[in-house]
């Protein structure tokens, strides 16, 4: 049980990982995080984002930390490759990769021209399994996750709003993740991050659309939405993700902090 808890947690702190900041035309940024989880400093996070005109990847690394790591240890790793096809982003690769203290896990993706999931290969402990999505569902117009967290973090490039609905599929079911802007907010001092201050205040909810199932991530983010912080860097200007915050966990509260950002022209 605790295993499990560990992973769906931690799957949930990769999602809030994800925002990034995005600067115009940037080629590379990298992204540093720190996740405190109740009591615990329990994880790390590194991420890269790559943009040009044309094509997107995004990489995201997340492990276990300090004595969290010793009681739960989890590591995984995230790809997504895409172009960009009339303003809009659209997933081409998806991969996955994941090591915890029993199992070992990948999962590819494969998705037609169109931006379509059609094929799922995975396995777990070295057992492969491959399953084809039944493209009858209503997955038209999803996306992976990591492509809604670059298009959001472009849109509130471009605009400075990051309110939005966008649709996702992940390969069992569709869900809708929804975004909105809640103003000027100040982020306090803290000793755990470099980045206080004036900051712009988003939240993120999951929709799970009435559907059942045992997803940690649908259940937190049904009471308790997540919370993120956006400033700009002082030197690109750019925007990026300062802090992100949920309020209840099974672990506690949540607060991520960003340690470091560095932007690649």
């Amino acid at each position: 049980m605790k295993d499990i808890l560990t992973k769906k947690t931690t799957y949930l702190l990769l999602i809030v990982t994800l925002f990034f900041s995005l600067p115009v035309n940037a080629l590379s940024v990298k992204h540093n995080f720190n996740a405190f989880i109740g009591p615990f400093n329990a994880s790390i996070a590194d991420f890269e984002y790559q943009l040009d005109n044309k094509k997107y990847a995004v990489k995201s690394k997340i492990k276990t930390h300090g004595l969290f790591d010793t009681l739960y240890p989890f590591e995984a790793i995230y790809s997504t490759t895409g172009f960009l096809k009339k303003n809009k982003m659209q997933t081409d690769t998806y991969k996955y990769q994941s090591q915890s203290r029993f199992s070992k896990r990948t999962k590819d993706v494969i998705y037609s021209s169109q931006g379509i999931p059609l094929q799922i290969i995975s396995s777990k402990n070295g057992r492969e399994k491959i399953k084809k999505v039944n493209t009858t569902e209503n997955i038209d117009d999803t996306t992976d996750l990591q492509t809604v967290v670059a298009a959001i973090a472009n849109q509130y490039n471009k605009v400075k709003n990051c309110n939005a609905k966008m649709r996702i599929f992940d390969g069992k079911r569709r869900f809708d993740v929804i975004f909105e802007d809640l103003g000027t907010d100040n982020i306090k001092k803290d000793e755990n991050s470099p980045f206080y201050g004036e900051a712009t205040k988003c939240s993120m909810y999951i929709d799970k659309l009435k559907e059942d199932g045992d997803d940690m991530l649908w259940q937190l983010t049904s009471d308790s939405p997540i919370y993120f912080w956006i400033m700009k860097d002082k030197n690109t200007q750019a925007p990026f993700i300062a802090k992100i915050n949920v309020e209840d966990t099974p672990l506690g509260e949540m607060n991520v902090y960003t340690t470091n950002i560095e932007v690649t022209k």
